[in-house]
């Protein structure tokens, strides 16, 4: 969906998988984190931090896999291991992610280089991610722009215009004039440019080609305007 300013207060929207209280009941005390669960509580914390900066277009954030939608999964999983293997709540779980959020700032605040300490961590978590959660293929510009109309059309037939279905209109309309642009420095006529996205249309049509197959994250990429800000704190 369309990209917003988030900050500290809104770093656990990607955090959704663990949004939902466990009802109370006799529990055995909860064990210690391991080093394992350290490790991927942080990573969880740093790739949350590196999807919010996504989410405004911070250029330095872009240069890495868009992580709004692997990295929401990825908590999800990394927080039901670590409760069932130390028996901690739901709750307990996402103060122990807070937490690593708060740390993983901490080692960027006041160091000379902040984008360094960003791609050691990413170096550190990134296979993890994509050990478990193999990214997904990236669709092409074109692709972009048929999945966002559609995408629009199928939440105006629910909600009419919405302000999702705003957004998503403007969207669509950033996608499809550059892919049309783009097509046009190809050499193509406005007719084949139609061809090309027509074709496209039916064929997600018909074989539901959408984004549980394709990474629509990367549709976003390609609508944002460049942003000259780099920051890695909120």
């Amino acid at each position: 969906m369309p990209r917003y300013r988030i900050g500290m207060e809104k770093i656990m929207l990607i955090l959704l998988a663990l949004a939902q209280p466990t009802p109370a009941d006799d529990k055995p005390e909860a064990t210690a984190l391991t080093d394992i669960h350290k490790r991927d509580l942080s990573c969880v914390a740093a790739f949350a931090i590196v999807a919010s900066e996504q989410e405004r277009g911070i250029e330095s954030a872009l240069s890495y896999p868009l992580l709004t939608e692997r990295g929401r999964t990825y908590a999800g999983q990394v927080g039901e291991r670590v409760m069932v293997e130390t028996g901690r709540s739901r709750e307990q779980v996402r103060d122990a992610i807070l937490t690593a959020v708060v740390d993983q700032q901490a080692k960027v605040k006041n160091v000379a280089g902040p984008q360094e300490v960003v791609a050691e961590e990413m170096a550190r978590c990134l296979p993890l991610l994509d050990t478990e959660l193999p990214a997904k293929p990236k669709p092409t510009l074109n692709q972009c722009a048929v999945m966002m109309q559609l995408a629009y059309e199928e939440v105006y037939r629910r909600e009419k215009l919405s302000k999702m279905a705003q957004d998503l209109k403007t969207l669509a309309f950033v996608l499809d004039s550059r892919a049309r642009e783009t097509m046009r420095g190809q050499g193509k006529s406005g007719n084949e440019s139609d061809v090309i996205l027509t074709q496209i249309r039916e064929d997600m049509s018909v074989r539901r080609k959408n984004q549980s197959e394709l990474d629509i994250d990367h549709c976003f990429a390609l609508a944002a305007p460049k942003k000259k800000e780099q920051n890695f704190e909120h």
